[in-house]
């Protein structure tokens, strides 16, 4: 059975993040650019907002029967495609987000700053359009 409140907790966080990365995003490039401060803020929010959206990933999906599924990253966005949390435009976000997670943490060192700059000011969609899904999937359980 899935558990709503650590879904919930998870996407609230990410909420969190997503208002710190959102203020970040509005800073000017070139003065977010010359304060490594601002560039670390953003890198960890973002990364924590990949690790709670995974986190709640493999939890949907172990608890609905695709346990198999729910290892590794770029699986678990795939199967939140095939169970239905996503659509497949956000399924196919979460597979790239899954490379983008594996960079921050595995390769930092070939996360540039101005890479992250434009990720926080393009991309936050497609974390915000996660919580969305996520939480009328999870309203649908009701249904």
């Amino acid at each position: 059975m899935i558990n709503r409140t650590l879904v919930e907790e998870r996407l609230v966080l990410m909420t969190g993040y997503l208002k710190e990365l959102q203020r970040l995003s509005e800073i000017p490039r070139e003065a977010f650019l010359g304060d490594s401060v601002r560039v670390a803020a953003a890198e960890s929010f973002l990364r924590r907002s990949l690790e709670a959206a995974f986190d709640v990933g493999r939890h949907i999906l172990a608890k609905s029967g695709y346990l198999e599924m729910a290892g590794e990253y770029k699986s678990i966005a795939r199967g939140m495609m095939e169970l239905d949390v996503v659509d497949d435009c956000l399924g196919q976000a979460l597979v790239r987000m899954a490379g983008y997670r594996n960079r921050l943490v595995h390769m930092y060192a070939r996360v540039s700053d101005e890479e992250l700059y434009e990720i926080i000011v393009h991309h936050l969609g497609d974390i915000r359009g996660f919580v969305v899904q996520v939480r009328d999937f999870v309203s649908r359980l009701d249904a």
